[in-house]
């Protein structure tokens, strides 16, 4: 795993490509130039310059050399809050091996640790028992069920909610 970088918007345009039927039923609505590599290019841009603000962070998942994911760690508040939301995704070919398992226990360690956080909080469909799970194996614990929270998929979407607060402090 290491941080994005706008040089990756090949990669990241090949793989939001190639995933986006398996991510839609996960993913807010998407303009078709999402999927493009200029698309992903101002996607990284963006991403870089909130990450030199501390905003957002986003780190790529690679495995034998290929793209197959990504976690962030966006929305990030200091000040007395110092928290963040976490979001990430798996390309299928390779769920269920534990690689997003992996790499939200990553960037829970970057967190609290160099991203000086106290609290990430994360969000899943309701149904969505399998990213429930990578978030209970990484210490969150559910804080409830937010009604209509997300646009996803064509409709507002309840979510149930976690949260992992650091060890420390």
């Amino acid at each position: 795993m290491r941080p994005a970088r706008v040089a990756d918007a090949p990669h990241m345009a090949a793989l939001v490509t190639s995933q986006r039927t398996f991510l839609a039923p996960f993913d807010p609505p998407r303009p078709e130039a999402f999927f493009t590599v200029d698309g992903q290019r101002r996607e990284l841009e963006q991403l870089e310059l909130a990450a030199l603000a501390g905003s957002r962070h986003r780190f790529l998942i690679w495995l034998a050399g290929d793209l197959v994911g990504w976690v962030t760690a966006s929305n990030v508040v200091r000040g007395p809050f110092q928290s963040a939301n976490l979001g990430y995704a798996v390309a299928r070919e390779v769920n269920g091996r534990g690689i997003a398992t992996y790499a939200v226990g990553h960037v829970c360690d970057w967190a609290f640790g160099e991203g000086g956080l106290h609290r990430l909080e994360a969000g899943t469909l309701v149904d969505n028992v399998r990213s429930q799970r990578v978030l209970e194996k990484n210490g969150f614990e559910r804080i409830g069920v937010a009604r209509r929270y997300l646009y996803i998929d064509g409709d507002w979407r309840d979510h149930v909610l976690f949260q992992r607060i650091a060890e420390s402090g």
